[in-house]
């Protein structure tokens, strides 16, 4: 599969659409991955819990349900791209947001190459190159969603999870990744900030404007609406929602032989400070893999 961009997308990453254009589904898993020997100590994670953070949810955020304003247009952001305007007559729409729970950081190195070390899935090799804290990177949505099943899988038949967390398994709630609305949610909370923070760029609250990848947390945000970490920048993260037009609707089916983008969200360290704003919008190939992209997951009904 390759990235398409149709009119009504108006694509806010103009500059990827070549790289990311010319990368096949399978182009990079041709042998069996090897992964790096798994370190025995990470400071801040559990590494008898999968390398989750070491906190009483194994790092996941209880997202409250409710209300909140979504996307934006320049006249309530000057930079805001065509993409994020609500409809031809709103420029932002009221979406109700069910009770979610998010990971407060980026997936991380070690914690995809434990998953892939006990699962023999085959990914590219530079997801599993770098430093064990660091978020992973060169990821497709389809690997994405595999790590999300073998999450779920352990956390709930172990006696290590929180009874809080094995509870919602009981329940049918699933780990998956968070969708457009969720995340957004989670950004920018209920009062319409353009960034996590506030309304200006930080250039100390996150990484972006920058060469490489920083470990995960690095940019906790004190004055986040829920506390979480890399919300902007670091790296560019998956949803599970199809790149369309707004308004937003939920798109349960998932048809991968059909032609179509997921959305991803946040930015990445390489970009500037208009593209890690908490509304700014991109969609990549489900089959693309590339080093400024990566994911967080999420547990919801």
């Amino acid at each position: 599969m390759t990235l398409h961009v149709r009119r009504y997308h108006l694509f806010v990453l103009l500059a990827f659409i070549a790289p990311l254009g010319c990368h096949s589904i399978n182009s990079d898993t041709s042998a069996p991955s090897e992964t790096p020997e798994l370190p025995t100590v990470l400071d801040g994670f559990r590494v008898e819990s999968w390398y989750l953070p070491d906190d009483d949810l194994l790092g996941f955020v209880k997202i409250p349900s409710g209300m909140f304003r979504m996307g934006s247009d320049r006249s309530l952001d000057a930079q805001a791209f065509e993409n994020e305007r609500w409809s031809p007559s709103a420029s932002q729409g009221l979406v109700d947001v069910g009770e979610f729970y998010i990971s407060r950081s980026e997936v991380t190195i070690a914690q995809f190459a434990l998953f892939v070390d006990e699962t023999g899935t085959q990914v590219s090799p530079a997801a599993l190159s770098g430093k064990p804290d660091h978020p992973v990177t060169s990821v497709s949505w389809p690997d994405a969603l595999a790590y999300c099943r073998w999450l779920q899988s352990v956390l709930s038949t172990s006696e290590n999870t929180p009874t809080e967390l094995r509870e919602l398994f009981g329940d049918g709630w699933r780990v998956t990744l968070p969708n457009e609305a969720e995340w957004e949610k989670a950004a920018r909370g209920t009062d319409g900030r353009t960034y996590p923070w506030g309304n200006a760029p930080r250039q100390d609250a996150a990484n972006y404007s920058a060469s490489d990848t920083q470990p995960v947390g690095n940019g906790m945000c004190v004055g986040c609406p829920y506390g979480l970490s890399d919300m902007a920048g670091n790296v560019w993260e998956l949803t599970r929602s199809r790149y369309l037009p707004y308004p937003f609707t939920e798109t349960p089916n998932q048809d991968l032989t059909t032609d179509a983008l997921f959305v991803m969200r946040g930015g990445s360290y390489a970009d500037g400070a208009n593209l890690i704003r908490t509304t700014t919008r991109g969609g990549a190939d489900p089959g693309v893999r590339r080093p400024f992209i990566g994911f967080r997951v999420a547990i919801t009904r």
